[in-house]
Order: C-alpha cells, then sequence, then structure tokens
C-alpha cells in the first residue's frame, strides 16, 4: 500500500515537531540545533524508526534549493559597513584557504586511507574530491551558532566569519564539480583547463550577482502591488531567478545569490523589515528540512566501518589542515593578532554543505561515492560535536568575547524599526523600586531624548501622558535615540537588563 499525501503530512509534522523541541534543548544545554536536527533525521531513517529513503536526486535538489536560501538570507542579514574592514581577509579565506584546505586535507586522506582501509584503495584524485566537498566552513551552521547563540566578538571577527562561511562554497563546489569530471575522464585530465573553468565561474558568479541584485532593487521599487503581503515573495522570486540565471550562463550560481544578498539587503526598498523576517524563516525552515533530509539517507550502521579514518582525518582538519591554510592566508594581515588567528581556525565548522557536495559524487556514479559520502558524513557529526558545541568557550577562553549585550528584544510589544532609523527600543517592567519617586509618569526619572509611547496593563495597551499613574508590573514601551541614555534610564529606575528588553536600528 503506497503512502498517503495525509500520512506523509503528518509523518512530516512529527519530524519537524521533534526537530523544534530538539533544538530548544539544544540551545539551553549549548548543542548546535542542527547537530539535533541531523540527528532526528539520522533515528528516524532506516536504521531507526524505520523511514526509507534513498532518493539521490531529491536530495541534491532539497539541499540546492535550502542551501540558495541560506546564502541569500545570510547576504542579506550582513552589513557593507561591517564587512569592508575585513573584505580582503574573507575573500582570501573564502577562495586561497578552501583550496589549500582542499589540497592538504586531500593528500593527508589519500595517505590515512590507505593504511586505515586498503581495501577501499581510492587514488590521489578521489582522496583530493573527498577533501575538496569538506574544504568550506558551513554558512547555516556558522550563521545559526553565531547569530543564535548572540556571541559578541571583538576586532570584526564576527563578520569576516560569516563572509568567509557565505562566500567560499562556490569554491569548494567548484572543485568538487572538476575533480569528479578528472575522476570520470579516460584521459589525462587538463588542470589548466580546469582552473581556468573554476576562475571564470568565480567571476561570471561574483557579477551577475552583483548586476542582478542591483536589476532586483530596482524592480522591487518600480512594482506596485496593493497587497504588501507580496513584497517577500517578490524578493524570494527574485533569489530563485538569480541563482537559476547565472548556472545558464555558466557562472556559479551559489556565489550569485550570496553577492546578490548583500546588495539587496543593503538598499533601500519597500517593505523591506518584512523582507527580512521572511527570509530569517525561510533560512531557518531550509535548515531545518535540509539536516532532516540528509539525516534520513544516511544508515548509521554504515558509519561503522569509517569510523577510525573519519576521526583521524576530523581531529587532522580540526587541528592540523584549517589552522595551518589560515595561517598562511593571514600571513600579510600583521595586526590580526594570534588568537584571533587561533579563533578562525577553530571555526572551520563542517555541516549540510559538505554532505550536500558529497551527494553530487553519488548522484555521478563516481567510484567509491559512497565511501565518501559515509566519511564526510561522519567527519560532519565530529565537526558539530567538537567545534559547534565549543565555540562560545573557544572565544571566552581566547578573550576575544565582549560583554554580551543583556537587554532582550521587546516580548509584549511587537514593534520594530526601519533599518535606517537610528533609535534604541526598550520595554521595561515597572517594579517597586522604579516607582519610588512617584507612581505618575512624570515622576520617572527618564533622561532627555527618551519618550514613553505605549503602556500594557492586564492585556490591554493605552498611550500614556505624564499624568497616567503607573503600577507594579505595568509593561512600559520607550525609544531613546542612544543605548548610553537607554542604559541611564535603566539605572535611574533600578532596573537590570533582566528586567527590560530592547531592539536597537541603527542606520
Amino acid at each position: 500500500m503506497g503512502i498517503t499525501v495525509e500520512l506523509a503530512l503528518f509523518g512530516m509534522a512529527i519530524l519537524f515537531f521533534l526537530s523544534i523541541l530538539a533544538g530548544k534543548a539544544g540551545h539551553k544545554f549549548g548543542v548546535p540545533a542542527l547537530l539535533l536536527f541531523l540527528s532526528v533525521g539520522m533515528l528516524c531513517g532506516t536504521d531507526g524508526l524505520g523511514i526509507e529513503f534513498e532518493n539521490i536526486q531529491v536530495a541534491q535538489t532539497i539541499g540546492t534549493v535550502a542551501l540558495c536560501i541560506i546564502l541569500f538570507s545570510g547576504g542579506m542579514d550582513t552589513k557593507f559597513k561591517d564587512i569592508k574592514p575585513v573584505l580582503a581577509q574573507g575573500v582570501i579565506l573564502a577562495t586561497f584557504g578552501v583550496l589549500l584546505t582542499a589540497v592538504l586535507t586531500g593528500v593527508l586522506c589519500w595517505w590515512i586511507l590507505g593504511m586505515t582501509m586498503e581495501s577501499a584503495a581510492i587514488g590521489l584524485t578521489t582522496a583530493l574530491l573527498l577533501a575538496a566537498t569538506m574544504s568550506s566552513t558551513d554558512s547555516a551552521s556558522v550563521f545559526s551558532i553565531l547569530r543564535s547563540r548572540g556571541l559578541h566578538l571583538k576586532n570584526n571577527l564576527r563578520p569576516m566569519l560569516e563572509l568567509e562561511s557565505g562566500s567560499n562554497d562556490p569554491m569548494a563546489y567548484i572543485l568538487t564539480i572538476t575533480l569528479i569530471e578528472i575522476v570520470m575522464m579516460d584521459a589525462s585530465p587538463n588542470y589548466l583547463a580546469a582552473a581556468g573553468m573554476l576562475l571564470m565561474q568565480l567571476l561570471i558568479g561574483a557579477v551577475a550577482g552583483y548586476l542582478l541584485g542591483r536589476l532586483s532593487v530596482r524592480i522591487i521599487n518600480s512594482v506596485k502591488i496593493d497587497n504588501s503581503s507580496l513584497y517577500p515573495i517578490l524578493v524570494f522570486t527574485c533569489c530563485i531567478f538569480i541563482f537559476s540565471a547565472t548556472y545558464f550562463i555558466k557562472g556559479n550560481g551559489y556565489l550569485a545569490v550570496y553577492i546578490a544578498g548583500l546588495v539587496i539587503g543593503n538598499s533601500r526598498f519597500v517593505h523591506k523589515r518584512s523582507a527580512l523576517n521572511f527570509f530569517d524563516g525561510m533560512a531557518w525552515m531550509s535548515q531545518l528540512i535540509m539536516f532532516l533530509t540528509l539525516g534520513l539517507l544516511v544508515n548509521p550502521r554504515e558509519l561503522v566501518p569509517v569510523i577510525i579514518p573519519g576521526l583521524i582525518i576530523s581531529f587532522l582538519m580540526i587541528f592540523i589542515t584549517r589552522p595551518l591554510s589560515v595561517f598562511l592566508c593571514l600571513l600579510p594581515f600583521r595586526k590580526m593578532s594570534f588568537k584571533g588567528k587561533v579563533f578562525v581556525s577553530w571555526v572551520g565548522l563542517r555541516g549540510a554543505v559538505p554532505i550536500i557536495f558529497a551527494i553530487l559524487p553519488l548522484a555521478a556514479d563516481v567510484p567509491h561515492a559512497r565511501l565518501i559520502f559515509n566519511i564526510v558524513f561522519f567527519c560532519t557529526l565530529v565537526s558539530l560535536v567538537i567545534q559547534g558545541t565549543s565555540l562560545s568557550k573557544m572565544a571566552i577562553w581566547l578573550g576575544l568575547a565582549e560583554q554580551p549585550d543583556d537587554l532582550k528584544k521587546p516580548e509584549d510589544f511587537d514593534v520594530e524599526f526601519s533599518d535606517e532609523i537610528k533609535s534604541v527600543m526598550t520595554e521595561l517592567n515597572i517594579t517597586e523600586p522604579a516607582l519610588k519617586s512617584g507612581n505618575k509618569l512624570m515622576d520617572l526619572p527618564l533622561p532627555e531624548k527618551t519618550l514613553a509611547v505605549l503602556v500594557k496593563r492586564d492585556g490591554k495597551y493605552f498611550v500614556p501622558t505624564g499624568k497616567t499613574e503607573l503600577f507594579i508590573n505595568d509593561k512600559l514601551l520607550i525609544i531613546t535615540d542612544d543605548r548610553d541614555a537607554l542604559m541611564l534610564t535603566l539605572k535611574n529606575l533600578g532596573l537590570s537588563g533582566a528586567a527590560a528588553a530592547s531592539t536597537t536600528a541603527t542606520a
């Protein structure tokens, strides 16, 4: 009996719900949510609850679309002013860093597999293909961990890491595709032609992303749509169009959508805030679906034979090849501290992207493709467990984590500012110490340039005046011009960061 649509949707809902619960538990205990999404897929797969999923083409399609959305969303959330000081470092790490990691890891993989799995008998080119699939840091993992943890890093490290992870997937993808073609060739491979194709795809992808991104902004601002809910869909349409159009002109679509996201996210267009929120949700949905799908695709018992070589390769990548590549690439940047380079080396996270790239050899029926996939999957698990869970602790240990902002986003007031507005908005919970000077709004010691705009009491909202009486547990929404004034307000009212919540929009 075939699976009905209703049964498939029911199973999907259960998987999503379990993944969300796993993500919530993971955030509490410091475990990357993406690792738990992957684990849920594995537990529900063939060797777990028995859900059979062996469709490589469907998994590849899901991974491609999901990665496209994640990269576009990551680009939209990245500010030019943040990445400008670290643009050179990020680009070098995203290109030469990936190449160095692939070459160094490939040679070591060839040597290690020759010793630990002689029956595999893979050649150097196949070992390089294995390394190429894992040569980039995973954008989904880096964006997820850095942003969900609210990690405040010194010396522009966060924008540099996000720039690297968002723009290095194209290099790894091209290396993977090129090496697949070389492995499948009967004749002697033309490495010069392969290098030329790689550079051409990167160049076309970069130019197409920039030009189509600018064109998209013009279209979004020119098209008049009565239903404002359709504007985020229009931006999504532009994202998919840019990716596919770049493919047809022989460019790299992943690089194109990331650069287009940068261009669009740093431009002014109508309903920008709703589009950003839409893509934030879409990115999380894409990560969840992608990791669940990849978890279902693997058979855990097939990972047992690759445990020893997988562990050796994982530790070599974490402690040797990634650090060596980072230090060589950042050698010209003498102002960057040794600790900063160590931390950049540590954030060489593997995630869904290497697994998606490892599906490509399976789809092309490359010899030893299943071995490559299993090793890549196992190395991804090791990376998420070791690096993903310790990222925040490593930043603190190296002295690179700034004091985090104790202020949270408003919970009782669903209000947001546009990025162009230079203001700070905070939600205060009125306590007894706050009313020590009087119980009227005018009695509160609010600093200058601070405006009380709304009060929430017993589930109802109203606009206060200076004579409005305040009561304990009232929620007060205030707006101020700068964060210093906001902190002064909290101090004057005897409120800690835990009692207030804020959101900041800076032009």
